[in-house]
């Protein structure tokens, strides 16, 4: 299989999967509220969810640099998925809801750094960049089904839970074809090995840490560069001043801007959106390189101001913004780090990387849903001053310097 088919086909379980858990995420906020969540525990669980699925990768991310452990995690890691959201549609309790809601996240947390690892030895060839906008598009085809399909079962039945149980369907399609895409490709590394030529060395020190520089010791692994540090700490801000799709979805049926059955809808849009922007920005990438998340901190500064509105036409313009934010923070923030750490140790500078902004998107979460409680302005103005500073750090500091 070439390597594009390859990404492709795992494009294919991403959109599946997506269909699974984007059409429970599209619901999450309305359906704890539904349970009787306060905003504070919407924005925690939801933001807790991220950091799960983020912060955990730390660990992960450590086992991924093992190839022969690859495909084991991304097998755990979607199965985990598949079975949690479903679940959530025979469950009445709010602590069980939560606890699934969770369970769903530690899925990601489990499969994320293999697959990235795998998709980026694909995109060696074809460019960092254009593999995972590719991936990430056709990851939003799914995002864009699964909100529709639990939007047309709410508004057909006025329950959450027929919605969860359908979502099996594409959940069990994803794990056939991800055993299929198994059997073709057992090892992803072979994209990386040029035809005639011995396997690649892993890399050293001298290609990714600064000039200089003295060579790691023999069997030590090469350290991950001061830009790379940079980086992660120019993204955590970034993520520390993002609201979860939770608590806007919370805030736009609890002030009866839009019914519940809209809300899906309107999260597929907003993935659409993200398909969109996740191309235009990975094609970006290939051309300017990180310079091209500069836009990044002004997205995510304009969502509170648009998205907690009580003007729907406003919240759902703030919805979209957010879901460009999405399609740039899931695509070319991945690719980056590719360019930015040493190959040998792709898995665990994945993990490192999320495990940073993930503590930090929790961290804003819980400061998000109180100031939502006590004052939106105070919200807006506090998220604004946070991605002002991020936008320093990357065009002051500059993460990106040396690389394209």
């Amino acid at each position: 299989m070439t390597a594009v088919r390859f990404i492709v086909a795992f494009g294919i379980v991403s959109a599946l999967m997506d269909m699974v858990y984007e059409g429970a995420r599209s619901v999450t906020g309305p359906y704890l509220g539904a349970l009787g969540a306060s905003a504070v525990l919407v924005s925690v669980v939801t933001g807790a969810g991220e950091a799960v699925a983020l912060v955990l990768r730390l660990l992960f991310g450590r086992l991924a640099d093992r190839p022969a452990l690859r495909w084991s995690l991304a097998i755990s890691g979607y199965a985990l998925t598949a079975l949690s959201v479903p679940l959530l549609g025979i469950s009445n309790a709010l602590w069980i809801a939560c606890l699934l809601v969770l369970a769903e996240r530690l899925g990601k947390a489990v499969r994320s750094p293999a697959k990235d690892t795998m998709l980026a030895e694909a995109g060696s060839s074809l460019g960092q960049g254009k593999a995972f906008a590719l991936h990430e598009a056709l990851d939003q085809v799914g995002a864009l089904l699964g909100p529709l399909l639990v939007g047309a079962a709410l508004a057909l039945t006025g329950s959450y839970g027929p919605g969860f149980l359908l979502l099996a369907i594409p959940g069990l399609a994803a794990m056939l074809l991800l055993f299929w895409l198994k059997n073709k490709v057992p090892d992803p590394a072979a994209y990386e090995t040029v035809p005639g030529q011995p396997p690649a060395e892993p890399a050293t020190p001298q290609a990714d840490a600064r000039p200089g520089a003295p060579p790691a010791p023999p069997g030590r692994a090469a350290p991950l560069p001061r830009q790379y540090w940079i980086y992660a700490a120019f993204s955590s801000l970034t993520m520390f001043g993002y609201a979860t799709f939770g608590l806007l979805s919370f805030h736009l049926v609890q002030a009866g801007l839009l019914p519940p059955a809209l809300v899906p809808v309107l999260y597929a849009v907003a993935m659409g959106v993200d398909a969109v922007a996740a191309l235009a920005s990975g094609w970006l990438f290939d051309r300017v390189g990180l310079k091209v998340l500069v836009v990044l901190p002004v997205l995510a500064a304009a969502v509170p101001w648009l998205g907690f509105s009580n003007n729907t036409v406003l919240a759902v313009a703030g919805v979209l913004v957010w879901g460009a934010a999405m399609g740039v923070q899931e695509s070319t923030m991945r690719a980056g780090v590719a360019g930015l750490a040493p190959a040998a140790r792709r898995g665990s500078a994945y993990g490192m990387f999320t495990a940073c902004y993930g503590l930090a998107w929790l961290a804003g979460s819980f400061l998000i849903g109180l100031l939502y409680e006590q004052s939106i302005p105070a919200l807006a103005v506090t998220i604004t001053g946070v991605q002002a500073v991020a936008l320093v750090i990357f065009v002051v500091v500059r993460p990106h310097a040396g690389r394209p």
